[in-house]
Parts: C-alpha cells; sequence; structure tokens
C-alpha cells in the first residue's frame, strides 16, 4: 500500500472582519468560535496537520495566543493575499497535499471532511483538486478544498486578479481545462447549498450557530450534519435565525470575472 501524502489542512483566520469583527473569537460552549472550528476539523481522521493561518497584522496577535494557549499549529502570513497565506503554510509545513478549509465553518462535519478526503485519495492520480463547491450541494458551512502542492504553486505564481489572490483557489477551479478538477457531491442527492447557511458572516449566523452547539455540544461534541438537519427540520423557529442570508456568498461581488459561476448560485442582499 503507498504511503499517504503529508497532508496539510489549512484553516484561514482573521479576527478584522468587515460584517462581524471579532466572530472567530465568539464563545461557543465554553471556547472561541476557532477552538470549537479547529476541534471539528482534527476530528476528522483524514485532515493530517490541522494549522491556523492568521496574519502578521498586530490585530491578529489573539489569534496566535489562543492557538499557543490550546496548542494548536499556527503559521502568520499575508493580511489580505490568501493565495501567498495558504502556499507559505503548506511550504513550512513540507505538503504534499493542502486542504483549505475556512474558519467561519464551525458546523462543519469532520465525517464530511473525511470522506471527501477518501474521495480525492482514491483518485489522487485522476484529479489535481477536488472540492465539493463545484458545484456544491451540501448545506453552507461544510467548504473543503483539497489541491496538490504543485497545484498550489501554479496558482501562486501565476494568478494576478485580485479576486484570485484573495480567494485562494480561483485561479485552480476556473480553469478546468488546464486543471482537473474533482466534485464531490452529497451523497444524499439533495441540494441545500443555497437554502440552509451554517457558516458566519452576520450577527443572525452567530445566533443560530449558538443554538447548535448549545443544542447539541453537551451531548456529543462530535455532532454531524444530520443532528443538525434534524433540529432545523423539526424547529422552524431555529432554521430561520439566519434564512435570509441563505445564499448569500462572496460570488456575488465577482459575477463578471467568474466563468463558471452563474447568478443561481449567489443571491444580493435585499
Amino acid at each position: 500500500m503507498p504511503a499517504l501524502p503529508n497532508i496539510v489542512t489549512v484553516i484561514q483566520a482573521r479576527t478584522g472582519s468587515t460584517r462581524l469583527p471579532g466572530k472567530i473569537m465568539m464563545p461557543l460552549c465554553g471556547a472561541p468560535l476557532l477552538v470549537r472550528m479547529v476541534e471539528r476539523v482534527n476530528a476528522a481522521t483524514l485532515a493530517g496537520t490541522v494549522v491556523v493561518a492568521t496574519t502578521t497584522d498586530a490585530a491578529d496577535d489573539p489569534v496566535e495566543k489562543i492557538c499557543k494557549e490550546y496548542n494548536l499549529n499556527c503559521f502568520r502570513g499575508h493580511p489580505t493575499d490568501l493565495l501567498d497565506r495558504h502556499y507559505q503554510t503548506g511550504k513550512a509545513w513540507k505538503a504534499d497535499v493542502v486542504i483549505k478549509i475556512p474558519s467561519d465553518c464551525p458546523l462543519i462535519d469532520p465525517q464530511v471532511i473525511d470522506e471527501i478526503i477518501e474521495y480525492y485519495l482514491a483518485n489522487i492520480n485522476t484529479f489535481d483538486f477536488v472540492s465539493n463547491l463545484h458545484p456544491p450541494s451540501y448545506p453552507d458551512g461544510n467548504d473543503v478544498e483539497i489541491m496538490t502542492f504543485s497545484t498550489l504553486e501554479t496558482a501562486w505564481k501565476e494568478a494576478t486578479l485580485s479576486m484570485e489572490r484573495e480567494h485562494t483557489t480561483p485561479f485552480i477551479w476556473e480553469r478546468p481545462n488546464r486543471f482537473r478538477i474533482g466534485n464531490f457531491a452529497w451523497k444524499s442527492g439533495i441540494d441545500y447549498s443555497m437554502s440552509h447557511r451554517w457558516t458566519i458572516d452576520y450577527q443572525e449566523d452567530y445566533d443560530f450557530i449558538k443554538v447548535i452547539y448549545d443544542k447539541l455540544y453537551p451531548i456529543n461534541a462530535k455532532f454531524a450534519l444530520a443532528n443538525i438537519l434534524e433540529i432545523t427540520d423539526n424547529d422552524p423557529e431555529v432554521y430561520h435565525i439566519n434564512s435570509k442570508y441563505a445564499g448569500v456568498n462572496w460570488y456575488r461581488d465577482h459575477l463578471e470575472e467568474l466563468k463558471t459561476i452563474s447568478e443561481s448560485n449567489t443571491k444580493q442582499l435585499n
């Protein structure tokens, strides 16, 4: 059996957020949101080395402090060039494969992470990039993007658009004729990507996520996607806490630049 590649999972994190400043520090069941987020990623058996990649800005000193307090790997890099930050993190940990998971996904299911990595590893000679986002099907907030380090390095060397540098991977998935792109669809056959919002950008998102944690975390810290759906299916009040933002994502500001994204993949704020 061939040796597994050196997998490095990068969780990009910063305190500065224009919509909800300090969101990664907001408490969830007795610890900062970022810590709970890393806890869930670390619960995936195939995530390899998990690294919090924050910025060199002084405002993000608290991120490094929390990482030290909770014994989490931390890398500090470019404040706005996320492509560079991911590349430098992967390089520092000698990655063969880099996984990108944003820090605004504290409800991400460890089993989903493992299933996507398993799919990538089973097709390691077939794909340069695998995600569950192109097209998406999972509830928003289960974002997993996997790429070979050499593919990430190519993007790092060649990407010139600010959008490509800021969002790390568009240079790759926007070029299906150049890179071998794989997609992992939710096995349920359902598409909840535009209807179920489990990410955090607004106060209502935090309110929703906190309710879910308060209900599920004390029972099972590794609660699954199905457990969350049981709550939202049976309690419409919980589902509607942040449902007005369902489908709102960064694509909406770059539809003219993105060739593989359409208006159906995003929603404008009302």
